[in-house]
């Protein structure tokens, strides 16, 4: 007899399983398995659980745990079969009702709503004889499920004594026993892992949590040990099989569910979106007669679009994008292949015109491929989520959702968590995150790479069993959130097609990730942050609240020579997508000269491409000859100097030499991006035989395909690199022309990052740009530009609590004028925020100099004016008594000042230590910032202060060291070896500072320093 398995709960099932699809479809298929039901607590997993199970040719189920409240104080267990799709489609329901309640119970009068075409089991054992005692609940039951009511008896190996009882409440309530099994894990020798899984999920170590006795035997069954296990009742193991076999779901999806945009009663959605295109373009080209060409790319993207059925998913999105506009929530000018659509562009969905950057429409939306329309969107960071509640709140809570998705147990994540479980302390735990190598992406290759977490490991049973079980429990789903972008949309209620439960600000989310969403036909939309964009946003605002000027980002010049010559030195720290180091040189090389050499750079500088930027470069500066494969392709090549970089060149390659239409182009490019040496065989014999007809000889035929076949991998979307390149050159201008207000956003932005910080003020005041220090009275929560400099901002003082900042606004607000002294700060914020925690970092990084007292004075009188705080809350009669004195103390000395800036600001604001030494010494050739451009094996010569020093020994027993090495403009890391180390040994402390030779050295694409002669310097 094959064997079937009711009741198997996958690892999708958050750490409440460890049993894997790709462990047990093999295991199914060794048994000859007939059937198998899935049955966890929400339906994670699902879909991938049915579709592996179809190809392996065993018979799926699908099934779901549910907790039903019978009572106030009682819940029972009830196990539901989907015995079709209708009684699928009850089980989304079920579960969505579930996963939307804060105690995720089904109320029974819930059931009784979403019962329909379910079969029901009450799966009794040894937790679960809580059934035995509520005979009401038994007829309740049968009553709703009839015939379909099923009893499960699960055995631990033996007969348990309650089974007689609960076999004679079945009899007595007619209702069929079956067998039953739930399966956690593959083996018994699992079961450790298992609890250790468990143990993390509930936080409780696995020494209070073990559960020993009552989940041991929750393996996976043989077809022996089924047969074993009820050899009395082989009617019970024939009625389960019966169950299941008699369950049948199709989830295969053969349409998709496309979301519908309310339009008048006598108009259609391709009526209303042929009117709007055509209205938004003339408006776009200020013209009341479309030009010809305009005219005719028009027309055709709307029958594609109409023809395809994806008028509403325009409309939808022309509408929030209109929203976001209204709202004042910037958008970006476009992502992706929908750039090249002048349907986006006419509706404003994208700001970048197709055609004047040879955008094809194809790559978006082909009409020989059929392919769901994918508009991603940038907005804001700060605001995106207002966009998300605009949509649902226009077509209804129960039609939108955010995407979920799952985080899983890494590496290094799997390592602590189990290391916790084990009851490791806290330097056992930072020791073994130190001994597993960053770059090893399973702990396997991290044993295999480490030595030092090999021997570690090798010194104890525990450790041993500790990694063995970190192995096991590697890579399984640990904790759900929300994906970045994704968006539904449903022309149907969500739960009607996949299950949801709570989201975030009111929005639902699915409990299917991307992927899975997508195969049950459902329509998602990108709804991404972008923090580039709120920098623009902030530099736009800044410009207009002091300058009182607008800026129309979609109206700057694009041949501005400042903006280019900004560029062309490589001075893009800020800029979005030109800020690194290799970005730079780029720029340097090729020194654009309009706004189609930004476009390139984007698109050549990743791995591939990046060989030909020195080709790019010399043939735009006439240094070599350009090259054109042929005569016929000058036209598209002309632009890039006869350098393939865009997927669209190819396109039009195959268009234009081998006669094929854009259509058969894109999937000829898609094609041969494959390599599967079949296809580009077939496609190249469809080539050079598009070739032959159009004139060509089949030698240069085959040479052309060769080009497209190497170019095919290393195109980018020209769409793409368009857009985002917009938005490049909008930064790079606003730096050249707005610098106060650009780095003020900057600065706004890095807050919290302090090594950031440093290097953004340093280059501003290489700049010539003032910063001027926090104020009490002028420093706002964010960097503002104030005169001709900007203001530091109070939020990037460390240790200054929030609801502090946000009463101290609001007070300054209400009382429009300056606080007097320290005394008059503390009474009018009040006790309640004004205390030593909150206030002393404002001392140390002087924002209260403006009183007039000394630092030191300041911190010593803190107590005092917290207890007149105090007192005047309690007794209104402060102004008869007067005001305290302020305690005194000693002047700070400057190097004390320094380091209290240090402290609270993570660098020295008034002037770095190293500053004064440097113009001291002459022979100095680099700075932390300077070393980034310089080659490896330059030999060095540089200033910092030690900020970290770790020793060792070498195998010989000799000590060496590692440092951080802290300038100005960041840190850098330095390695003394014994011979380096012997000349300062013992002399190393944090803040000494050094002059260090030696060689220059990248690891991990960060410089850093092996040091050859190093000296003491004493300021």
């Amino acid at each position: 007899m094959r064997p079937v398995y009711p009741q198997i709960r996958t690892s999708a099932d958050l750490l409440k399983s460890t049993i894997r699809l790709e462990t047990l479809i093999p295991f199914l298929q060794q048994q000859k398995a007939e059937a198998c039901a899935i049955v966890n607590s929400k339906l994670y997993g699902l879909l991938p659980f049915w579709h592996g199970l179809t190809r392996a040719g065993i018979h799926p189920v699908i099934g779901l745990e549910v907790r039903v409240q019978w009572t106030e104080e009682l819940d029972l267990p009830l196990i539901l079969y989907a015995q079709n799709n209708a009684g699928y489609k009850s089980l989304l329901k079920i579960s969505s009702a579930m996963a939307i309640r804060s105690d995720e119970k089904l109320p029974y009068r819930w059931l009784e709503s979403y019962a329909e075409d379910c079969a029901a089991i009450i799966p009794v054992a040894a937790e679960n004889w809580s059934w035995l005692e509520v005979e009401s609940a038994w007829s309740a039951f049968q009553a709703l499920f009839g015939q379909h009511m099923y009893m499960g008896i699960a055995r631990k190996g033996s007969t348990a004594l309650e089974e007689p009882h609960a076999l004679s409440l079945a009899e007595r309530y007619g209702i069929k026993v079956l067998a039953l099994h739930e399966s956690t894990f593959m083996t018994a020798d699992d079961h450790f892992a298992y609890e250790v899984a468990r143990a993390i999920d509930s936080g409780i170590k696995i020494g209070a949590s073990l559960q020993g006795q009552k989940t041991k035997h929750q393996y996976m069954l043989t077809n022996t040990e089924w047969q074993e296990r009820f050899a009395d009742h082989p009617e019970w193991l024939q009625q389960t099989k019966v169950l299941l076999l008699s369950c049948h779901v199709d989830l295969s999806v053969d349409h998709v569910h496309m979301p519908k945009f309310p339009v008048a009663e006598h108009e259609t959605a391709e009526q209303l979106l042929q009117k709007n295109a055509e209205q938004g373009l003339k408006q776009r080209l200020q013209t009341a007669q479309l030009p010809p060409i305009y005219e005719r790319r028009l027309q055709y993207e709307l029958s594609v679009i109409n023809s395809m059925g994806y008028a509403d998913y325009f409309l939808i999105v022309e509408d929030f994008m209109r929203f976001a506009r209204e709202a004042e929530i910037l958008t970006g000018p476009g992502r992706g292949s929908s750039a090249s659509s002048l349907v986006a562009y006419s509706l404003q969905i994208t700001q970048v015109d197709p055609l004047a950057y040879d955008l094809l429409f194809e790559r978006f939306l082909n009409p020989e491929r059929v392919s769901l329309p994918d508009i991603d969107i940038d907005f804001i960071d700060t605001r995106r989520q207002e966009v998300i509640d605009y949509v649902a709140a226009k077509y209804g809570k129960q039609y939108v959702a955010q995407i979920i998705t799952f985080g899983t147990l890494s590496a290094k994540a799997v390592a602590r968590d189990v290391a916790r479980m084990f009851d490791f302390d806290m330097p056992t735990l930072e020791l073994i995150s130190k001994m597993i190598p960053n770059r090893a992406e399973t702990l396997q290759q991290a044993f295999e790479e480490s030595e030092k977490l090999r021997t570690w490991v090798q010194q104890e049973p525990v450790r041993q069993s500790w990694l063995a079980t970190a192995m096991h429990l590697e890579g399984l789903p640990r904790n759900a959130s929300t994906h970045a972008a994704g968006v539904v949309l449903s022309p149907v209620p969500l739960v009607d097609v996949v299950p949801i439960q709570d989201g975030h600000e009111g929005v639902y989310l699915t409990q299917w990730p991307m992927q899975e969403v997508e195969q049950a036909g459902l329509l998602k939309m990108d709804f991404l942050g972008l923090r580039n964009l709120t920098i623009l946003q902030q530099i736009c605002q800044s410009i207009h609240f002091t300058e009182k000027q607008s800026i129309d980002l979609l109206r700057i010049p694009l041949d501005d020579t400042a903006t280019f010559q900004l560029l062309a030195a490589g001075d893009t720290t800020g800029v979005f997508q030109l800020e690194s180091e290799g970005m730079r040189g780029a720029l340097r090389e090729i020194k654009p000269s309009s706004f189609l050499d930004i476009v390139a750079v984007n698109a050549l500088y990743r791995p591939g491409p990046m060989d030909f930027i020195p080709v790019y470069a010399r043939r735009k500066h006439g240094q070599e000859r350009v090259e054109m494969p042929h005569p016929i392709l000058e036209p598209i090549l002309r632009e890039t100097y006869g350098v393939i970089v865009y997927q669209e060149q190819i396109l039009r390659i195959a268009h234009t030499f081998a006669g094929f239409s854009v259509g058969e182009a894109d999937l000829l490019r898609r094609a041969v991006s494959k390599k599967d040496r079949a296809i580009l065989e077939r496609e190249q014999q469809h080539f050079v035989n598009g070739a032959l007809k159009q004139g060509h000889d089949e030698q240069t035929a085959t040479a052309i395909y060769e080009l497209i076949v190497r170019f095919a991998d290393y195109g980018f979307p020209k769409s793409h690199a368009v857009a985002y390149s917009m938005i490049s050159y909008q930064l790079a201008y606003l730096k050249t022309h707005y610098p106060l207000h650009f780095y003020a956003a900057l600065l706004t932005n890095a807050t919290g990052n302090q090594e950031k910080l440093a290097q953004i003020i340093q280059e501003a005041k290489a700049r010539g740009i003032e910063l001027l220090p926090p104020s009490i009275h002028s420093s706002a929560r964010f960097f503002k530009v104030e005169r001709q400099g900007i203001r530091y901002s109070l939020s990037a003082i460390k240790g200054v609590p929030q609801p502090f900042l946000e009463r101290l606004v609001t007070v300054r607000k209400e009382r429009q004028q300056r606080f007097e002294d320290l005394f008059d700060l503390a009474v009018a914020l009040g006790r309640k925020v004004f205390n030593r925690k909150s206030v002393e970092p404002l001392v140390k990084a002087g924002a209260l100099d403006e009183f007039g007292r000394e630092r030191s004075v300041l911190l010593a009188t803190i107590d005092a004016a917290e207890k007149q705080a105090e007192f005047v809350q309690d007794d209104h009669l402060f102004l008869s008594f007067g005001k305290p004195k302020h305690t005194d103390a000693l002047p700070f000395t400057d190097k004390e000042k320094l380091q209290f800036e240090k402290e609270v600001l993570g660098f020295y604001f008034s002037e770095h230590p190293i500053t004064k030494i440097r113009e001291q010494i002459g022979q100095v050739n680099a700075t932390v910032q300077t070393l980034k451009t310089m080659p490896a094996n330059s030999y060095i010569k540089c200033l910092g202060a030690v900020s970290d020093v770790k020793t060792l020994r070498t195998k010989k027993g000799e000590l060496m060291a590692f440092a951080q090495l802290e300038d100005e403009f960041g840190t850098v890391s330095l390695t003394l070896f014994p011979k380096e180390y012997k000349q300062v040994e013992g002399k190393l402390q944090p803040d000494t500072i050094v002059f260090v030779e030696g060689f220059l050295e990248y690891r991990f694409n960060k410089p850093q320093i092996k040091a050859k002669q190093i000296f003491i310097q004493h300021s």
